[in-house]
C-alpha cells in the first residue's frame, strides 16, 4: 500500500467514526425525547432502559451510516483541499480518481457490512426493540398512590391521599374504598397518616395506617342483603397489604411480532411475498368463479344479425308485467348479493396487495442501504475537493442538505409505493437513481478542477454582466 493511500485512509477513518458516534447520539436523544413520558416514572430497572437504548441504536444505524459516510467524506477531502494536500497529490501525477480508489474500497467494505447487518442483525434488533418498547409503554406508572386522585391501580381498591411528604412514603388524610363480591364498596377506611413501603421481594406494597376508623358493611344472618349490618372499627395502627404482581413488567411473546416486515430477512421476505402472491392469485380466480355463473345473457340468432330492421326490446322480455317485475327483483337481489361479496373480497385484496408492496419495499431497502452509502460517498468526496473546507462548519451544512434531499426523496418514494402509486422497485430506488447522476457530475467537476463553488467566479461573472448592460453601443 502506498503512503498516500495510507494517508487518505487515516484521514477518512477518524472522522467517519466520530461522525457516526455523533449521529447515533443525536438519534438516540431523539428517541429518548419521543418516549420520555412512556419510560420515566415506571420503576424500570436500569438494564431495561439500557437494553432499549442499545436496540434503538441498532435500528438507527440504517439512517446514521449513510449520513456518516457523506459527512466524513466531505470533511476528509475538504480538509485535504484546504491544506493544499490535494494539490500536492495532483502535482505528483496522481489524479483524483486514483486518490479515491482506497476510499472506494473502504466504502465498498462498509456497504457490504451494512448489507450483512441489515439482513442478519437488523431484523433481530427490530424484533427485540419493538417488543420491549411495546411492553414498556404498557407498563403502569410506578407512582402507585398519587396525590388528590382516586387511584384504582390495585384491583378491588380505590385509594385517595390528600398529601404526601417529599420522601414519597409518608401519607396524610388517607381514604381507602374496598369493593366486595357484587362490586359495591363494602369497606371504607379513613386514616390521618400512614407509611408506604415495599417488601424486600417487591411482591407487595405495605400501607401502615395510623389513627383511623374502618367501616364495614356485611350481610345479615336471615336474608341475603349484602349491606344489612354495619361495623365500625377504630384503630391506632394497622397494616394493609396490596399485591404488586400485576404491576410488574410482563414480556410479550416475541412470536407475535415476527410477521412484521422489519423483523424478517431476505429469505423470509421472499417466502412471504411468494406465498401471499399465490393467495392473491387464488382470490382473483375465486372472484372470477363467483361472477361467471351469475352472468345471464341472451344469444341473438345468427339470422337476426343480417336483418337490417332492429330487434325490439320487448321481444327479449317476458310478456306478463308481473313476470317481468319478479324477474327484475330477482336479478336485482342477485346483483346486490354479488356486490356485497365482491366488496368484502375487494377490501381483503387491497389489504393483501398493500401488505405485499410493504414487504417488497422492505426487501429492496436492504440493498438500498448499501447503494446509498456508495452514492453519498460519490457526492461527498468530490464535493469536499471542490469546496476545500474541512472541520464541522460548511461540510456539516452541505452534508445535511444533501442527506435531507436523499431522505425526503426516499420517504416520498416509499409512501407512494406503499399506497400503490409507484412500483415498489421504483419507490425503493428513486433516491439512489436521482442522486447517482449528481455524484457522477460532481466527480467529473472535481477531476477537472472545476470552480463550481467558487464565489469569486460568480461575482466576476455578474460584474461582467452588469458592465455589459451599463455600456451601451453608440
Amino acid at each position: 500500500m502506498k503512503k498516500i493511500h495510507l494517508l487518505l485512509l487515516k484521514s477518512f477513518i477518524r472522522p467517519f467514526i466520530v461522525t457516526l458516534l455523533i449521529v447515533m447520539f443525536v438519534l438516540l436523544m431523539l428517541f429518548l425525547f419521543k418516549y420520555i413520558d412512556d419510560l420515566i416514572g415506571k420503576g424500570f430497572a436500569w438494564y431495561i432502559i439500557l437494553e432499549l437504548m442499545m436496540y434503538n441504536s441498532a435500528t438507527n444505524l440504517a439512517m446514521a451510516l449513510p449520513l456518516s459516510v457523506l459527512l466524513s467524506s466531505i470533511m476528509t477531502y475538504g480538509s485535504l483541499g484546504e491544506n493544499y494536500e490535494l494539490v500536492a497529490i495532483k502535482s505528483a501525477g496522481i489524479s483524483l480518481r486514483r486518490a479515491m480508489y482506497p476510499m472506494m474500497v473502504v466504502v465498498f467494505v462498509i456497504s457490504v457490512a451494512a448489507f450483512i447487518f441489515s439482513d442478519y442483525m437488523l431484523p433481530v434488533a427490530n424484533l427485540k426493540y419493538y417488543s420491549l418498547l411495546y411492553d414498556a409503554r404498557k407498563q403502569k406508572s410506578a407512582d402507585l398512590i398519587p396525590e388528590n386522585i382516586f387511584s384504582s391501580r390495585f384491583p378491588g381498591y380505590t385509594i385517595r391521599v390528600k398529601r404526601k411528604d417529599p420522601d414519597g412514603q409518608t401519607l396524610y388524610d388517607i381514604m381507602i374504598y374496598q369493593r366486595g363480591v357484587i362490586d359495591i364498596n363494602h369497606i371504607v377506611t379513613f386514616a390521618k397518616s400512614g407509611q408506604m413501603y415495599r417488601t424486600k421481594d417487591d411482591l407487595f406494597l405495605i400501607l401502615k395506617l395510623k389513627d383511623g376508623v374502618r367501616y364495614e358493611e356485611s350481610p345479615g344472618e336471615v336474608n341475603y342483603n349484602q349491606r344489612q349490618r354495619l361495623t365500625r372499627f377504630r384503630f391506632k395502627e394497622t397494616e394493609q397489604r396490596f399485591d404488586l404482581s400485576d404491576l410488574k413488567m410482563k414480556h410479550t411473546d416475541e412470536n407475535e411480532f415476527r410477521q412484521a416486515s422489519m423483523m424478517m430477512n431476505l429469505k423470509q421476505l421472499q417466502r412471504y411475498i411468494d406465498s401471499t402472491g399465490r393467495q392473491v392469485d387464488s382470490s382473483v380466480n375465486a372472484n372470477y368463479r363467483l361472477i361467471i355463473p351469475n352472468i345471464k345473457y341472451f344469444t341473438i340468432p345468427k339470422t337476426s344479425r343480417t336483418v337490417k330492421k332492429p330487434i325490439p326490446a320487448d321481444s327479449l322480455l317476458l310478456h306478463s308485467v308481473n313476470d317481468n317485475l319478479n324477474a327484475f327483483n330477482n336479478a336485482s337481489s342477485e346483483v346486490r348479493q354479488i356486490q356485497e361479496a365482491l366488496k368484502l373480497r375487494t377490501n381483503n385484496y387491497k389489504d393483501t396487495t398493500k401488505s405485499i408492496r410493504r414487504y417488497i419495499m422492505e426487501y429492496h431497502k436492504k440493498f438500498v442501504l448499501s447503494a446509498g452509502c456508495i452514492v453519498l460517498f460519490l457526492i461527498g468526496a468530490p464535493l469536499g475537493a471542490i469546496i476545500r473546507k474541512g472541520g464541522l462548519g460548511l461540510p456539516v451544512v452541505v452534508s445535511v442538505i444533501f442527506f435531507l434531499i436523499y431522505y425526503i426523496i426516499g420517504t416520498i418514494g416509499e409512501k407512494s409505493a406503499k399506497e400503490g402509486n409507484l412500483s415498489p422497485l421504483i419507490g425503493a430506488w428513486v433516491a439512489v437513481a436521482v442522486l447517482f447522476p449528481v455524484g457522477l457530475f460532481l466527480t467529473y467537476k472535481a477531476a477537472t478542477d472545476s470552480a463550481l463553488f467558487d464565489m469569486e467566479m460568480y461575482k466576476r461573472f455578474f460584474k461582467r454582466l452588469r458592465f455589459r448592460k451599463e455600456v451601451k453601443p453608440i
